[in-house]
């Protein structure tokens, strides 16, 4: 029996598994709003009484929201600590690995399958490349692979917390008023949820619109894109644009970095949702505009991540290795 955890700002899910070949077989998953915990631990008890069985886990593996160093984790957006060893000792078991969640999720894809992503490019795919991924949630997550032997293996990353780069006027505008609020300006400040409601702020002036209202922390970034996709409200349809864009613009800059020619997948709780703004073609654009390496870049493979438990099938398959080692 396996454990999986995909634990992010918003959410997380927790799941068993059984193990199968090369994919792992999900037998229960729950999902938990992580704020409404004080600790893993709490959530681990509260998942033990709906999988209505006592937790004889024979290896854990679980994604978390941040940097993962010598089996610890705090994680970035909430006031959480996660140690490898607390879960060891809560389930009984010596096989447990803490990952970052962007590693997790990456892990998931050389097993997902077709009707699990969206094709935005297809290109060609090399087997003997490396691949990345980036996912904006609530956070902006990126990751890469790197190809050993046939298998591609996940690195971690805390790129989103690069420095964010604008291409246009309109974009240095921004990168000035992130500047001013944050006194720099991250790539995560545009690409995420509160990125979202950044961009809102600044198409907008700061002043409130008839579809939002004013900005609130209860104020929702879904609500934005919403406004958006229906064009009820054009500074919202501003605002979405140029996160299109930018997302487009990063991850090329990721498949650059990581020379992703066996792809670039696009994971996060954002993209499924504004995928008809993703396929029309102002993603790709961006991604494809490098210049001197466009050409290298318009053969690279790019998929949409539409499989809402990726990020936990991704840690299942991390717990089954250490099973099979």
């Amino acid at each position: 029996m396996l454990l999986a955890g995909d634990v992010g700002g918003t959410k997380t899910l927790l799941g068993l598994f059984e193990r199968a070949d090369r994919r792992p077989r999900r037998i229960h998953a729950f999902s938990y709003p992580t704020t409404a915990f004080d600790s893993f631990g709490a959530m681990l008890d509260a998942f033990a009484r709906e999988a209505g069985r006592p937790l004889r886990i024979d290896a854990a593996a679980v994604g978390v929201a941040g940097p993962v160093l010598a089996g610890h984790a705090r994680l970035t957006n909430i006031v959480w600590d996660i140690g490898d060893d607390e879960i060891a000792a809560r389930l009984g078991t010596s096989r447990v690995r803490l990952v970052n969640d962007l590693e997790a999720l990456a892990n998931s894809a050389d097993v997902l399958a077709d009707e699990e992503v969206a094709v935005l490019q297809q290109g060609v795919l090399r087997e003997d490349g490396h691949a990345v991924v980036i996912a904006a949630g609530t956070g902006l997550g990126q990751a890469h692979l790197l190809r050993v032997g046939r298998r591609l293996r996940p690195v971690p990353s805390e790129g989103g917390h690069a420095d964010f780069a604008p291409r246009t006027d309109r974009e240095i505008e921004l990168l000035r008023m992130l500047r001013a609020e944050y006194g720099r300006a991250e790539v995560e400040h545009v690409l995420s949820g509160p990125g979202l409601l950044n961009l809102h702020r600044f198409t907008h002036g700061g002043r409130p619109c008839g579809e939002v209202g004013a900005l609130t922390s209860a104020t929702s970034p879904a609500a934005v894109s919403q406004a958006a996709m229906s064009a009820r409200c054009q500074a919202c349809v501003e605002s979405l644009a140029i996160f299109v864009s930018a997302y487009g613009a990063e991850a090329g800059n990721l498949a650059l970095r990581g020379m992703a020619t066996s792809g670039v997948w696009v994971g996060g709780g954002i993209a499924p949702k504004i995928l008809p703004l993703l396929q029309d073609g102002r993603f790709i654009e961006a991604f494809c505009a490098k210049g001197v390496m466009a050409p290298l870049v318009a053969q690279i493979p790019v998929k949409v991540i539409v499989n809402p438990e990726a990020g936990l099938l991704g840690a299942a398959v991390f717990a089954q290795e250490l099973v099979d080692a």
